[in-house]
């Protein structure tokens, strides 16, 4: 007798995937077995589907000696030793060494019992085998329909009239798209009596990464109410057929995901829920076809000596990205230890002699003619899309991660990209909601399980979640969701703090006893501002250079053209500020950007801001921390850090510079964006010059 764990011994991991070979535990077979004979003796037909080393054969013929099993498998190896094993039964156990898909169609059988392949869509001939099965039985499947859905169907279609079916296959259909059309022949067949779920965080087969259930189908008149069980373990087998849920056939909705029908939804706790899709689009990532190839760090970038205008920034790795918030100085940070950062796109310089170059070597190396780029004019042309101002992960073992993309950069399909598409929600508020619990909570109901704890979301599994509709909430909630969203770019320690209370605020405005006033949850996060002084944002390790009050140079340059402005001589004259106890507490500065830099600053590349002749000086500069540009016509979105104040000259570095006019000069560094796009705002210089503060930015108005 070879087991399944000397077989598992001998054959490599490699070709029992290959096969999608993932063995019954016997504890399972054994269940399954004895729902499917139910101590019937006798002559009974069964059919094994995919018999592998025919644990359930082994196990019905120790309850029933006199049964006739047929059994396929594909596998040559596994088929030989399942030959050995029922060597001294070959007159009632019959093994075929074929794909049961193609076998004939016309035979019935008493009983059907099936561990089948789990292999994905891309793994088989779909282009075959599922128009086969859509033509045998008039159904519709799509091409994404796993293998064992197609056994499934098939064994449905041989039963006979009485016959029982006993299927253990992974729960993925219950809830995905490709599952819809498997779940409406189940209803309308009329045979679908029983499904239970085992536990998702426990994997029921080695070395197979996925959740299982165990349908249990009968060939009679339809039963009224189909019940679902969920257990943790497989200890729980046998109390699986007492503690269950019961749904009226007739209620259960092919269309929607069966977790409902099993599974206490977070969704039902909540009022005025709205698909995800009413206010933003997920879709994948990028998808290169040959990441190798199209993915640069520093010194590839180097050795190939390619054009800076052929690379888009871009995360390959979502290990790469730790924080809720990724910004241009964690880009930076990235590329200083020489991750793969840089995007190969070749179509934006392709007469270049070095692009020329590469694009010869990927033709050398059988690039162009892969799946994906064999299908793109040219091969080398790379979707044409804005990088996604959210990032949200693919897998997920303790809940979905949402990034805010503040560096404005591109991403493979190691996240998904969530992109706003409605006027009645600010993405700063969007991604306020989704990092918070609740969000997360709801979402989950839409995702896919797999083993241990691992879970899974397609783009369309978000797009047709539920989130909160933001059209409820009135300009004063905005406003403290906005106010917390800020505080999250400042405060490190404490942004759980943040979030917490985020979530606390939701779900009140949600409940469906909402109870607490909003004034509540303002004085809260009052409270965390007024516990925790305001620094810099906690990625930003910049060493400042202590700053002088402005007038206090005046000794020093006093004959200076800068001084002659005359607000500043009305200021030195009354000996304004001087004492430093009139000084407005000041952090932050917004500065008009003359036509000439604009591009640098819409680029967030900007290195330097030199004020005008007639800069006021009417407050102290060790206070000021932030600069903010100012584009005529637009208005602000951006935020740098001030590394250093100090003085200069005009046209600083050119040949033009003249020593004689000297100005103050701003050394900054691009921090984060305030807001998605600029938002128009009413520049009063002289008062953002003297008394605004950060917090006060988002007071700002046309």
């Amino acid at each position: 007798m070879i087991t399944e764990q000397d077989y598992t011994k001998k054959t490599s991991l490699a070709h029992r995937k290959k096969f999608a070979q993932f063995f019954t535990p016997e504890q399972i077979a054994t269940f399954m077995t004895n729902w499917l004979l139910n101590g019937k003796m006798g002559t009974l037909n069964i059919l094994e589907p995919a018999i592998g080393l025919g644990i359930f054969t082994r196990t019905m013929l120790k309850t029933n000696p006199l049964i006739n099993v047929i059994g396929y498998d594909i596998d040559e190896t596994i088929f030989k030793c399942a030959q050995s094993n029922f060597n001294q039964n070959r007159n009632n156990v019959c093994l075929c060494n074929e794909n049961y898909l193609t076998s004939s169609w016309s035979d019935k059988y008493d009983g059907i019992i099936c561990n089948p392949p789990y292999l994905k869509f891309h793994d088989y001939d779909n282009t075959s085998l599922v128009p086969l099965v859509n033509e045998k039985l008039g159904i519709h499947l799509t091409g994404f329909t796993n293998i064992y859905s197609l056994f499934l169907l098939k064994s449905i279609f041989q039963l006979k009239e009485g016959g029982k079916l006993a299927y253990i296959i992974p729960s993925e259909f219950l809830n995905s798209d490709y599952g819809v059309e498997v779940k409406r022949v189940l209803v309308q067949s009329g045979v679908l009596r029983h499904i239970i779920v085992v536990d998702f965080t426990q994997c029921a087969f080695d070395d197979a990464l996925t959740t299982a259930c165990i349908l249990f189908c009968e060939k009679t008149s339809p039963s009224d109410n189909i019940c679902f069980s969920r257990i943790d373990t497989i200890s729980e087998l046998a109390s699986s057929f007492n503690d269950y849920v019961a749904i009226n056939r007739k209620e259960l909705n092919p269309e929607i995901k069966w977790r409902q029908y099993y599974e206490a939804g977070n969704s039902s706790k909540y009022k005025s829920l709205v698909p995800f899709s009413t206010f933003a689009r997920v879709s994948r990532g990028i998808a290169t076809g040959a990441n190798n190839y199209f993915t640069f760090n520093e010194s590839k970038k180097d050795a190939y000596n390619i054009p800076k205008d052929c690379f888009l920034p871009c995360i390959c790795h979502s290990i790469d990205v730790q924080d809720i918030i990724f910004t241009s100085e964690d880009f930076e940070k990235l590329s200083a230890l020489d991750k793969n950062l840089y995007l190969f796109n070749g179509s934006a310089n392709d007469t270049n002699e070095y692009v020329k170059n590469y694009l010869e070597l990927g033709i050398e190396n059988g690039i162009n003619k892969r799946h994906l780029t064999a299908n793109r004019s040219p091969w080398y042309a790379l979707e044409n899309r804005k990088p996604a101002p959210i990032w949200v992960s693919v897998f997920n073992r303790n809940g979905l991660r949402f990034v805010r993309n503040l560096a404005n950069a591109y991403n493979l399909t190691t996240f998904h990209c969530i992109y706003n598409i409605s006027k009645d929600i600010e993405t700063d508020i969007l991604f306020a909601y989704l990092i918070t619990d609740m969000a997360k909570e709801i979402f989950y109901e839409n995702s896919r399980q797999y083993g241990n704890g691992l879970i899974k979301f397609e783009p369309n599994d978000l797009n047709k979640g539920q989130v909160v509709d933001f059209r409820c909430l009135s300009e004063n909630e905005m406003q403290f969701i906005r106010n917390a969203y800020q505080n999250l770019h400042y405060y490190g320690t404490i942004s759980n703090q943040i979030i917490s209370l985020l979530d606390s605020f939701f779900r009140q405005k949600y409940s469906k006893r909402n109870t607490v006033s909003l004034t509540v949850f303002i004085d809260a996060l009052r409270d965390i501002n007024a516990n925790n002084t305001l620094p810099k944002y906690k990625k930003n390790k910049t060493t400042r250079v202590k700053q002088l009050n402005f007038l206090s140079l005046f000794s020093q340059y006093g004959n200076s053209p800068i001084f002659e402005a005359k607000t500043v001589r009305e200021d030195v004259n009354k000996r304004k500020y001087l004492d430093g106890n009139d000084t407005p507490i000041k952090d932050c500065l917004i500065g008009l950007v003359k036509a000439d830099n604009i591009e640098k600053y819409i680029s967030q590349n900007a290195k330097f801001y030199y004020t005008g002749k007639k800069f006021p000086a009417s407050f102290c500069l060790k206070e000021l921390q932030y600069f903010i540009p100012y584009i005529k016509g637009k208005g602000i979105r951006d935020i740098y850090t001030i590394k250093i104040i100090r003085l200069g000259h005009r046209k600083e570095g050119q040949k033009t510079e003249d020593t004689q006019d000297i100005r103050l000069v701003f050394e900054i560094q691009f921090e984060r964006q305030l807001f998605n796009d600029y938002k128009p705002a009413k520049l009063d210089v002289w008062r953002t010059f003297s008394n605004i503060q950060l917090n006060d930015i988002q007071l700002i108005r046309p």
